[in-house]
């Protein structure tokens, strides 16, 4: 069963959108697509709030559909991992990892 980990952030003081964005498109989404646990990896960037003329509370939503959460786990502890990570933990603030059930 796969299971969802959604992602929650926005970007430090002095981060730029230009700069998290082109990190994410050519180093974050490839490595974690790349994960043999991971089915798919997806980040949105938020573009509102749907009736509202307020600013969404997060930047950027990242979706991660897991197949296997233990060996997720490994990978994740792996040494391209942990630099990649290292790097996102850089960038992001107001972090907001939940797990998911699917219901039905």
């Amino acid at each position: 069963m796969v299971q969802k980990i959604v992602v929650l952030f926005n970007l430090k003081p002095g981060v730029s959108a230009e700069d998290y964005e082109a990190w994410a498109k050519t180093k974050d989404i490839p490595t974690v697509n790349g994960l043999t646990s991971v089915d798919a990896f997806t980040v949105f960037r938020s573009a509102g709030l749907l009736g509202s003329e307020e600013a969404p509370p997060y930047a950027y939503i990242e979706i991660i559909d897991v197949n296997d959460m233990g060996v997720f786990g490994q990978e994740v502890s792996s040494e391209t991992m942990q630099a990649v990570a290292g790097e996102f933990q850089a960038m992001a603030s107001d972090l907001a990892f939940i797990l998911t059930d699917k219901l039905g």
